[in-house]
């Protein structure tokens, strides 16, 4: 039984718990003098979501309700907002659905113990709220949401072609991050047996990202590349920093023990994959292997390496665009609603 505090302290805490929530949600809807990183001017549905185990998701669709439907799936310590120059590329034309990973930006964690089959089950759930029957989508997945595309596709391999029309995957992996990762490159000069268990207290660590000048180097060096500056920048340290500490601990220690395996085999639609030539959080190996996994079954459309870090659909946001415009192109090209 959970110990009652004292009501002058249950108050004290609730206040705090407000105030870090307004201060979150004020990180996630800054503006930027380049627009393309604003909270999206089209309209906005707020589509209600509630998985099995009863967590209630943040889900936002944008855009006509007759357009074609592109699924965004964030990654770790991101959110809805992360997907901004995407959303405010396509949600004129298309119909754009973005939901928060539980934990992450206005999704309730839930009490679920967390796992790749729970985040593949949260999908489910999502394409079922969001899809008419018959329709299909793009998915597009960047670092765990990729990896959650994948766990949904080994999951639920029947769904794949029936609401799959086709899926990007971005700066993700299916396994192996701490043995492949390079983001602090003195680790790789560990034996195995150490480096796993230190990759993962490192992966896991409740870990502040203060907006001072040096947590700002080492996040353009680490996670993104030293050639992000200005807006693209600052949009992604205060996107991230909008996480929850104690999220972004527990969703860490999921990554450190990621194991897919050969999930992204069930993706039977056109699949493309697309890395980051300075990514040290999911290196181009990690690309290289899923789009080897997809050439077996037939299902790989293309490999792009985009000059960028762990962020791409940030960084190079245009670039990107574009790749995702030729794929959603290919999905749909009739640009006409699939229902």
């Amino acid at each position: 039984m959970r110990a009652t505090l004292p009501s002058p302290i249950a108050g004290l805490a609730d206040l705090v718990r407000g105030l870090l929530r307004t201060h979150r949600g004020g990180l996630r809807t800054r503006t930027y003098a380049d627009h393309v990183f604003d909270p999206p001017s089209v309209p906005c549905a707020v589509v209600p979501v509630t998985a099995p185990d009863g967590t209630a998701l943040r889900v936002h669709a944008y855009g006509p309700d007759s357009g074609d439907v592109i699924v965004l799936v964030h990654g770790w310590t991101c959110c809805i907002e992360y997907w901004n120059p995407q959303i405010n590329a396509f949600a004129d034309e298309y119909r754009v659905i973005a939901y928060d990973l539980r934990g992450h930006g206005g999704s309730e964690l839930g009490r679920s113990p967390l796992t790749t089959d729970l985040l593949a089950e949260d999908l489910s759930t999502v394409l079922s709220a969001v899809l008419r029957p018959g329709q299909r989508a793009v998915l597009v997945g960047h670092s765990l949401g990729g990896m959650t595309i994948q766990a949904w596709a080994g999951r639920y391999p029947e769904q794949v072609g029936a609401r799959a029309a086709a899926v990007v995957l971005t700066n993700t992996a299916a396994g192996d991050l701490i043995a492949e990762t390079s983001v602090v490159p003195p680790l790789r000069g560990l034996p195995l047996p150490l480096l796993l268990p230190v990759g993962k207290f490192l992966l896991s660590a409740p870990l502040a990202f203060p907006p001072i000048a040096p947590v700002r180097w080492i996040f353009r060096r680490q996670v993104m590349s030293l050639a992000s500056t200005g807006d693209v920048a600052e949009f992604a340290l205060s996107i991230v920093r909008s996480c929850p500490v104690r999220v972004r601990s527990l969703f860490g220690a999921l990554l450190a023990d990621l194991a897919l395996g050969r999930a992204a085999t069930a993706l039977t639609v056109p699949t493309t994959v697309i890395a980051g030539s300075a990514d040290d959080l999911t290196p181009l190996v990690h690309a290289e292997r899923i789009a080897g996994m997809l050439a077996e079954t037939g299902s790989l459309d293309r490999l792009e390496v985009l000059p960028t870090g762990h962020l791409g659909n940030v960084e190079a946001f245009e670039a990107f665009n574009a790749e995702l415009g030729r794929v959603v192109g290919g999905a749909f090209p009739a640009r006409e609603a699939t229902a």
